[in-house]
């Protein structure tokens, strides 16, 4: 039988559980004379400004307002999921989860009484930070949105954002939810036929771009986009006038032919159990899968998924962020943007170069109170630090190297203690405090990350850092976290405990508690847009969502990952083997290591690829023939001279050869048993260090690019 996953988070009946109508949510008001009819003079030459607002008729929008008007009288769906665009689902709310559902209009509405003179978003021109208030932030959607429907957006349908992290992609994402549209990211890095494939099957009206490079993948594939009516640019104008393109500028104008109660009418009329949101999967195994997210997920994922990580509201301590990760992604966009109205937030945008070098230049000018990373920033924030170690004079090598042994040793025996000895108390303050200010992290104090697994030797390094990294596990289709760690909720190696009122049980156990995660509550999506299949698959007639991930609850109820269901190797003798797990004894006990890969499936024994750690290409982010510095230490520890990977393996360098076939040795000492034994191994000369992880099993929140 599938145990519960503890105390307070007992798994509901077999049946459904009973849930409200979903048209019991509330409807949302404004009150007279609010901003709902803004008369604020913002005009748009700059972010900062914004035109007054026309109340001139428009047959579109007048038109879909009537519609949404007849719509609110078509009962909801009962199923706990739908395939449909424009379909409802009920929202699993019971005792457990009691909240009550409410619109994203609402959130952002009821945040202006508490921000509305907050800084909201903080951006670069010309060199000078710039901001815009919640107030500001808020009728630049509203505007976002009457252009939107000026330019034909149909209910159900998408608004698609092909472009970097910026105010722009804030309130188009803002104004496309605030008109009855879907919001749908689309990776930069996406090709044009990716591009269409998205753009056709969220059936997107407008497509949002921010460069004359990303207008020509979608003016190649317009053609076979039937629903697409217009395209707008920001960051760089067209190069030539074209039919049906605008500039934001021309765009925010066009709004105001809009009456700002057509808009009103529509918003009135948003139920928060309607789809809002799609993030498409990486599609590793098929076409991408639309992951349907409504109102709700939104919207109670933003509150309680954030509160588990210990986000502050801005009444407290405005949080500070900086938004440089993909906005297409789940983990970003709840974090960034609607995290970010929830509880007031200050958002800094990076240069779109950010992970390729201008990150930390950002992080430094800014001094975020609160940063995510997905374990790859990380881990280039960690080499960065060990080559310019590596180039410092031996005191100040020395220096740092103490400073980080005795407190990585206090980190790890005492994590949870206050109490700090005279030694680290002294390490911190002459020599990691001033490491911290030089990385950006002087003021922060969570550090969070997610979207795939980190090892241990990065967690290590930075818990030397007295940074303690906080990790979150989800998936798109739980809208983000549906586990969190904090600094009251902390345990290493572990993705957190569930966040409370979710529900987590796991299902097929083996001797050691080890299962299938499956998960429930409010965070989990509506389904896969048009794929009735891929959703039943997903989704079990009580309405859990199969993660295909496999992981342990510990007595107190934190989560820890081991592997995919899918990736579970099964050897010809039927041992079932878990690779994750030997793949990181590995890595960490060989620190020359950068990626490990066990082979084994239907075979007598295990083998295992490796590659060495080596430098990067800054531009191009591939892999050199350069070793690394950790990795060319490790070379001479061992009595070798290289200083590439073509000269180890090429020659197949007897020292570091040796060397790894006694770490894999002491490897197999400690395996459960003879089965888990590592029998065969080979060094790969040149692979990318990302590919590795992707030839095998897909990460827990679809891969990011680059």
């Amino acid at each position: 039988m599938p145990r519960s996953s503890g105390p307070g988070r007992s798994c509901p009946p077999t049946q459904d559980p009973s849930m409200p109508d979903s048209t019991a949510a509330p409807q949302e008001s404004r009150p007279a004379g609010s901003l709902g009819t803004p008369q604020e003079n913002l005009g748009t030459s700059s972010l900062t400004d914004g035109p007054t607002l026309s109340k001139e008729p428009l047959s579109h929008a007048l038109q879909l307002s009537e519609k949404v008007k007849d719509d609110q009288l078509t009962p909801p769906e009962e199923a706990l999921w739908t395939t449909r665009a424009d379909g409802r689902v009920r929202l699993r709310i019971d005792p457990s989860c009691p909240q009550t559902p409410y619109t994203v209009h609402r959130m952002f509405y009821e945040a202006l009484d508490n921000y509305g003179d907050l800084s909201a978003l903080g951006f670069k021109r010309q060199g000078m930070w710039e901001h815009i208030s919640y107030s500001q932030y808020y009728l630049l959607a509203r505007k976002a949105a009457k252009g939107f429907l000026k330019l034909g957006l149909e209910r159900a349908h998408s608004v698609a954002i092909l472009g970097c992290n910026s105010p722009e992609w804030f309130f188009s994402a803002v104004g496309t939810v605030f008109a009855g549209g879907i919001v749908t990211g689309i990776y930069t890095t996406s090709s044009p036929e990716a591009c269409q494939y998205i753009a056709h099957d969220c059936r997107a009206n407008i497509i949002v771009v921010d460069t004359q490079k990303q207008l020509e993948k979608i003016l190649k594939i317009w053609k076979n986009l039937p629903h697409l009516k217009a395209v707008v640019t920001y960051r760089e104008h067209p190069l030539k006038k074209m039919a049906s393109v605008y500039t934001m500028e021309e765009f925010m104008e066009l709004g105001n032919a809009v009456p700002e109660e057509a808009l009103d009418t529509i918003i009135d009329a948003q139920q928060p159990n309607q789809c809002c949101v799609l993030v498409y999967t990486s599609g590793t195994t098929g076409n991408p899968k639309g992951v349907m997210l409504s109102q709700d997920n939104i919207t109670w994922t933003a509150r309680f998924g954030s509160q588990a990580g210990d986000i502050q509201p801005a009444e407290v301590q405005q949080e500070v962020v900086v938004s440089y990760l993909p906005l297409s992604h789940i983990a970003a966009q709840i974090y960034d943007l609607w995290t970010g109205i929830q509880w007031g937030a200050q958002v800094c945008f990076a240069e779109p170069d950010a992970l390729k070098g201008s990150l930390v230049n950002t992080l430094r000018e800014v001094e975020p109170t609160s940063h995510m990373g997905v374990p790859r920033v990380w881990e280039k924030i960690m080499e960065r630090i060990q080559e310019v170690a590596a180039q410092s004079g031996f005191i100040r090598r020395k220096m740092l190297l103490w400073a980080m042994s005795v407190t990585l040793e206090q980190n790890l025996t005492c994590p949870s203690s206050d109490l700090k000895p005279f030694t680290t108390r002294l390490a911190d303050y002459l020599v990691l405090a001033k490491v911290r200010q030089a990385l950006g992290f002087a003021k922060c104090q969570k550090n969070f990350y997610g979207a795939a697994p980190m090892t241990a030797e990065t967690q290590h390094f930075f818990l030397g850092l007295n940074i303690r990294l906080y990790a979150g596990y989800g998936l798109s289709e739980t809208s983000g976290p549906h586990f969190m760690s904090s600094p009251n909720n902390y345990r290493l190696y572990s993705s957190g405990k569930v966040v409370p009122g979710c529900r987590v049980k796991l299902v097929n156990e083996d001797a050691e508690g080890t299962g299938e995660i499956c998960l429930w509550g409010r965070t989990i999506f509506m389904g896969y847009l048009n794929m009735e299949d891929k959703t039943r698959e997903a989704i079990d007639k009580d309405g859990w969502l199969h993660t295909g991930d496999v992981g342990r609850l510990d007595a107190d109820g934190f989560l820890y990952i081991t592997g995919r269901l899918k990736e579970l190797i099964i050897t010809a003798g039927g041992e079932n083997v878990p690779p994750v797990p030997i793949e990181e004894a590995v890595k960490m006990e060989l620190p020359i290591i950068s990626n490990a890969m066990l082979i084994g499936d239907q075979r007598k024994f295990l083998s295992m690829l490796l590659t060495l750690k080596c430098t990067l290409d800054p531009d191009t982010s591939d892999p050199t023939d350069n070793l690394t510095e950790q990795a060319v230490e490790f070379c001479q520890r061992v009595g070798s001279k290289a200083t590439t990977v073509s000269e180890v393996v090429g020659k197949k360098d007897e020292a570091v050869y040796q060397a790894i076939e006694e770490g894999i040795q002491r490897v197999n000492m400690h395996a459960a048993a003879r089965p888990y034994h590592i029998q065969k191994w080979a060094i790969l000369e040149r692979t990318s260090p990302f590919r590795v992880e992707s030839w095998k099993r897909p990460l827990v929140w679809p891969q990011l690019d680059g």
